[in-house]
């Protein structure tokens, strides 16, 4: 048998069984890197028009992670795709190098020399960090596979781009957009500095509940409730907040809720009527009796005085206040709420926060001074339960803000602070209608998320009080502390930015008498000493402004942009403030499709950290599996939720992708000795080959829509199903027979291979996105001739795919025939197991057919004994067939016979014929494969 085996056409290729992408990706990031691949990607597209998807910038500090993986390969296989598609997609990575982490990891190693270096030394340094954090991610990236523009990548940090960010700055002064003014904001007292509402994480904190009583020893509540006694009446409030209480500045109602004068033990307390039984169980009350009720408009303008302070709290009227909790009369100070503020506003009352940057009450403060908000608690408590106004104390746990940097809780604090102001030029207004009306959100929910977010937001505080950033370009004046920021002179200083080999450092190294125009008076005091503001633009405004600084600048994009794509948290952050800024100066959205993806978690569903041991880093999956096994996890998975991973998943994915490597080497196998001229026109093809090429060709046609649709789960479970199901468990296993034991070069391997070669193009295409090392490694396997002049799977053109569709009635024979063939195997089942047979080829099946179904099955002119894999095939009519025949149970005029295969089994094609050794010189094979074989010494 051995002798006989050398003359069977045995796959032959040097592609190698085992990927080893540990060691093979690295060599293939070089081979793409010396044939300059991501270039040849970009010649060959853009045929079909251009696509431009943004880069949203990752923070340059530390190392890649899990996010970044699934955020960096969804792009590549964005951009990959388009570009096989004929879409020419350039991409430009990018980096968000400014803002605070940096700023407070110099920090941190400078020590105390911090406080004595120049701000232009300590910028320096920052910008130092930055780049060597730019370098190290740049380089975990392209490790990825992930291909682009990595030598000029855009940077945040670059004059051109801080330039730009300025020059938008100065776009919404002239505008009309820009405010400076005291407001309460986020401000974290540990990193000194405000916050955007994008840089507040919300998380579960404990705090002190207290109800305090307020004097209300006003004469004119008698008149509300003639019961009452003025000078033992008091308005009662609720807070978690104890350390407010000593800017309390007023108490608010709701001018249509009622409230109850409650008399107790000769004392009256106001409160709304619908909390008084939750508050009285509070208080520890067992019995009370009501002086009156009046509805809240009745009661604006009466005066209760603090309960510490020698100072008036007027009741105002407020439409934020409700009934869900507290007393319905809610402590109002101005300078620590949004709602306290506004409130405050329209009373006149004073926006008090007498604390430093620290949160330290300032010595004005009596009883508190020099305590932070925190050590103010429960002194605060104590002085109130001293003076008699703590009606009652406890604990509440409830979603708190957090810093999202150092992770303690914030404060909302009054401070002068520079503000985009969302009703100018209808800014809310416009942003809103952008958001229904011009832009595709992926997912859906995208749309309402950031609709909600645009909807309800404050005016935006632009300014942070650090260094290592964007300055805001304005002189304060030094007598009265008035703004200028005149927007010729704003553009002047842009230029500036712009020709300084680094950038912004210009506003703090360069001497005041060279910026402030000479002879320039206040406009307000008229004053001439002049300060630069020292406030640093948001860095969400940085990374917003990035329409204007690449996607307008750079010659390889275009705006506003097709896509931009990050993670869910971006509805509140770069999607955020991207819009508002391009609305704001250009007037309209930078993106016509947003694509939102969710966290990478555990295989539990749990936040990953290391702290819980189920951490896992990109580098330990590369290390492990190869990032070929990354970019297919980042596939098979539905990003638009929670992503998990996990050993066993991977591991799943690992035995995934060999049954597709496996496919492709089988074929390469079997095209070793394929060429151009031997390839068989697809007209000429044997039917079953045009079928295999048609099943390829629709789920071609469904991968690319999946690609179309950002679906790429969608492409993950094609492939594998195309690989493991259609070819390897029906076409390829049919062909073997045909491969093996035909001729070389006669018409029906020559058909198989040319097959094959049509399915393998399709499916190295399709993979190529996504396993790109893989379909690099396959397509340079092909023979030479057969790749187009490509040198690069990326740069095969989309016109050089070989198509097929098979007529309908046809292919819809062929599905019949695939039923059959499943009927065949239950039938056989049964027998394999009695141990009458081994293998399908030591069968002799019988089919007993409808009329129907004998004409749909031979109308196909196929060798169904070949497709059926079994030894000998015989037909017949339905009603011959025996009682004991299988009954089919999926097809309608079908029974099967099974019976052990007569002859004996053929030594070089192993199927049973009863006509061995009709070629004495070749005893034990059948007549077919001495046919070859003879055909084969001729050509000898």
């Amino acid at each position: 048998m051995s002798d006989y085996k050398k003359t069977l056409h045995l796959p032959q290729t040097k592609f190698p069984m085992k990927a080893n992408l540990t060691q093979k990706e690295p060599e293939m990031l070089k081979f793409w890197e010396d044939t300059q691949a991501y270039d040849a990607m970009i010649a060959a597209s853009g045929t079909n028009g251009e696509y431009v998807l943004h880069d949203g910038p990752p923070y340059a500090n530390g190392n890649i992670h899990l996010g970044h993986a699934l955020n960096k390969i969804l792009k590549d296989i964005i951009v990959k795709s388009k570009n096989m598609q004929g879409l020419k997609a350039e991409y430009i990575p990018g980096w968000d190098c400014h803002g605070l982490p940096i700023e407070l990891k110099v920090e941190k190693q400078l020590g105390e020399k911090k406080k004595t270096i120049p701000e232009h030394v300590f910028r320096k340094l920052c910008r130092e960090y930055a780049a060597k954090f730019v370098d190290i991610q740049r380089k975990e990236f392209k490790r990825l596979g992930v291909m682009g523009i990595w030598n000029e990548p855009y940077l945040t940090m670059r004059p051109s781009y801080e330039a730009a960010t300025a020059r938008e700055l100065g776009n919404f002064m002239k505008g009309g957009y820009v405010a400076r003014s005291k407001k309460p904001i986020y401000w974290c007292c540990s990193c000194q500095t405000a916050l955007a509402e994008a840089e507040v994480e919300y998380a579960d904190h404990s705090s002190p509940s207290i109800h305090v009583r307020f004097p209300l020893n006003d004469a004119k509540l008698k008149n509300i409730f003639p019961a009452a006694d003025p000078a033992k009446a008091y308005a009662v409030i609720w807070t978690t907040t104890p350390w407010t209480i000593p800017d309390n500045m007023g108490i608010a109602l709701h001018p249509e809720l009622e409230y109850s004068l409650l008399e107790k033990d000769g004392e009256f307390y106001l409160l709304a009527s619908g909390l008084v039984e939750a508050c009285t169980k509070a208080f520890g009350w067992d019995s009370w009796n009501i002086a009156g009720t009046a509805m809240g408009a009745a009661l604006e303008g009466l005066v209760a005085r603090h309960p510490i302070y020698d100072r008036e709290s007027p009741l105002c009227l407020g439409d934020h206040v409700t009934l869900e909790a507290g007393t319905g009369c809610v402590h109002t100070a101005p300078g620590h709420g949004r709602e306290d503020f506004e409130v405050g506003q329209k009373y006149g009352l004073e926006t008090y926060s007498p604390m430093n940057n620290e949160g330290r009450f300032l010595d004005s403060v009596e009883f508190f001074a020099g305590l932070t908000v925190f050590e103010a608690n429960p002194k605060v408590i104590e002085k109130l339960q001293e003076l008699g106004n703590l009606m009652a104390l406890g604990k509440i746990k409830h979603s708190y803000p957090h810093c999202w940097r150092c992770k303690e809780p914030v404060i909302f604090r009054a401070t002068t602070q520079w503000f985009i102001t969302m009703e100018a030029n209808d800014l809310r207004k416009r942003a809103l209608e952008a958001i229904r009306n011009d832009v595709a959100w992926i997912p859906a929910w995208g749309e309402e998320r950031i609709h909600q977010m645009i909807e309800n937001r404050p005016d935006w505080c632009i300014s942070r009080q650090r260094m290592w950033g964007v300055p805001i370009i304005a002189l304060l004046c030094e007598s009265c502390d008035e703004a200028w920021y005149d927007t010729d002179w704003v553009m002047d200083i842009v230029s500036r930015f712009e020709n300084h080999p680094l950038g912004c450092d210009y506003w703090f190294s360069t001497p005041l008498e060279e910026i402030v125009p000479q002879g320039l008076a206040c406009p307000k005091c008229g004053g001439n000493h002049w300060k630069l503001s020292k406030d640093i633009l948001d860095v969400w405004f940085d990374s917003g402004t990035s329409f204007a600084a690449v996607v307008e600048q750079r010659k390889e994009l275009r705006y506003p942009a097709d896509m931009y794509l990050e993670g869910s948290d971006q509805h509140r952050g770069w999607f955020h403030s991207s819009l508002l800024a391009s609305i704001g100066t250009r007037g309209c959205a930078p993106y016509k499709e947003v694509l939102t993806h969710g966290y990478v978690v555990d295989g539990n569903g749990h936040k990953m950290s290391k702290s819980q041991g189920n951490g896992i880093e990109p580098m330990e999956v590369i290390n492990k599996h190869g990032a070929e096994v990354l970019r297919m996890w980042v596939s098979s998975v539905d990003y638009r939720e929670d992503v998990r991973i996990s050993d066993e998943i991977l591991n799943r994915l690992v035995d995934a992708y060999r049954r597709i490597r496996n496919t492709c080497r089988y074929i390469l196998g079997n095209i070793d000795d394929l060429s151009a001229e031997v390839l068989v026109p697809v007209e000429e093809m044997e039917s079953l080959d045009r079928f295999a090429l048609d099943v390829a060709s629709r789920a071609h046609e469904r991968v690319q829509a999946a690609y179309n649709d950002y679906e790429f789960h969608k492409v993950y479970h094609t492939l594998h199903n195309l690989c493991v199901t259609d070819l390897s468990a029906f076409y390829l296993d049919i062909l073997k027979d045909r491969l093996y034991s035909s001729a070389k070069d006669s018409r029906e391997r020559r058909s198989a291979q040319t097959a094959m070669l049509h399915i393998l193009r399709l499916l190295i295409r399709d993979m190529a996105p996504v396993l790109s090392f893989t379909a690099e490694e396959v397509f340079q396997f092909l023979p030479e001739d057969l790749k187009n002049d490509a040198k690069t799977v990326f740069a095969v053109s989309a016109d050089d795919i070989p198509l097929y569709t098979m007529p309908a009635e046809e292919r819809a024979a062929w599905e019949k025939l695939l039923i059959v063939r499943s009927e065949i195997t239950k039938a056989i089942e049964p027998v394999r197991k009695s141990g009458e047979i081994g293998h399908g080829l030591d069968t002799h099946v019988t089919l007993f057919l409808n009329d129907e179904l004998a004409a749909t099955l031979n109308g196909l002119k196929t060798d169904m004994r070949a497709n059926f894999i079994v030894s000998k095939l015989t037909t017949a009519p339905l009603a011959d067939a025996p009682e004991s025949a299988f009954t089919a149970e999926e097809v309608e005029g079908l029974r099967i016979g099974v019976a052990k295969a007569p002859g004996a089994k053929c030594e070089r094609c192993w199927i049973y014929s009863e006509e061995l050794g009709t070629d004495p010189a070749h005893p034990a094979i059948c007549p077919r494969c001495t046919g070859v074989l003879q055909t084969m010494t001729l050509e000898d």
